[in-house]
């Protein structure tokens, strides 16, 4: 039987107890030893605490099991180090972070950046399971993806819709890896080379399978296999958003027809050429406007990206990512950070 069959109250990786306690200081101080230091209050005075916290560990990632058994209060802050998945088994939390109230329960799972202040109030029947990966091991297994040098800190999507095609599969390599721990196969000691596979493969599926503000550089990058044409087509684009730049443009660059670009465009992307290259500016300009400093204001980040127009840049803003960019440039002042869209 699966982990997603079985009842909601099994605690999972039981065999890798790391705290049980009902002293809420003690679980502030175990809890944040594997985390990070954070503030812990239980909600409901008349209740109990009991803690129980599971844990494996690879290098650069761990799995955990947390269950407080009374509603509580989480203070973390930013979380600094690591990001951390959380995928809920039962009862619900409430989650603040970048600016957004989520409801996390058994179809909504919650990503938490490390540069984001969050909080969270855990019902005493919320069960999680908790991925927690290193920074800079992600952003290592970013530059690989991408083949370059990340344009600043990335930023995921703070909600997850678990019946997503993304979110279904990220909760079903988490709940592989536990029942791989729970089989002794897998973070028992030792590192073997399939266990950093293990968490290769992880952190590939956070940044290929989850929104974020690279999903756009990711796609670009895994188009590689392209036709040595196509592929010429998207980096001249990329290379020239900020110029006045015509379909016959790239087609002569590149050697090509229009019709053959065209066609070759349609195979690869589902979009026109000229589409792909509105779609890279708007998706520029969307980066820029999420800058954490000297964030320019929308006409500078309309006109460095090649648009003349600024009415219709604003339209087709709100087209790609449902909202104005001054919508976009207002959320960066209040420290809220929207995702980019995939190319």
């Amino acid at each position: 039987m699966t982990i997603a069959a079985q009842t909601e109250a099994v605690e999972y990786l039981r065999n890798h107890p790391l705290l049980r306690t009902g002293d809420l200081d003690e679980a502030r101080h175990r809890v944040g030893q594997k985390f990070c230091d954070h503030r812990l209050d239980i909600t409901q005075r008349n209740q109990d605490l009991a803690v129980r916290h599971n844990h494996v560990a690879g290098r650069h990632s761990s799995i955990n099991y947390l269950h407080y058994g009374a509603d509580v209060t989480i203070d973390p802050g930013m979380l600094d180090s690591f990001y951390l998945l959380q995928i809920p088994l039962s009862g619900q939390a409430s989650v603040r972070h970048r600016g957004s109230d989520i409801i996390a329960s058994a179809s909504t799972a919650t990503l938490l950046n490390p540069d984001r202040d969050t909080t969270m109030q855990w019902g005493a029947d919320c069960r999680k399971l908790l991925l927690q990966i290193d920074r800079g091991y992600l952003e290592t297994v970013a530059r690989q993806i991408i083949r370059a040098e990340l344009p600043g800190p990335i930023r995921f999507a703070s909600r997850i819709d678990l019946h997503s095609e993304g979110g279904r599969r990220l909760r079903q390599m988490v709940c592989a890896c536990v029942q791989a721990a729970e089989a002794g196969v897998l973070f028992q000691g030792a590192l073997s080379g399939s266990d950093l596979r293990v968490e290769e493969d992880l952190a590939r599926a956070l940044l290929t399978r989850l929104p974020s503000n690279i999903s756009h550089i990711i796609e670009r990058a895994e188009h590689g296999s392209l036709p040595p044409g196509i592929r010429a087509a998207v980096e001249y684009i990329h290379a020239n958003l900020s110029n006045p730049i015509q379909l016959s443009d790239i087609a002569a660059h590149v050697d090509l027809n229009i019709r053959t670009l065209q066609n070759g465009f349609r195979r690869a992307f589902g979009q026109s050429p000229m589409r792909v290259l509105r779609n890279a500016r708007l998706d520029a300009a969307h980066y820029h406007l999420m800058a954490q400093t000297d964030t320019p204001d929308v006409t500078t980040a309309a006109f460095s990206n090649g648009f003349s127009h600024l009415g219709r840049f604003a339209r087709d803003y709100k087209a790609r990512f449902g909202h104005s960019p001054s919508h976009t440039a207002r959320q960066q002042d209040c420290g809220e950070r929207p995702v980019l869209a995939c190319l």
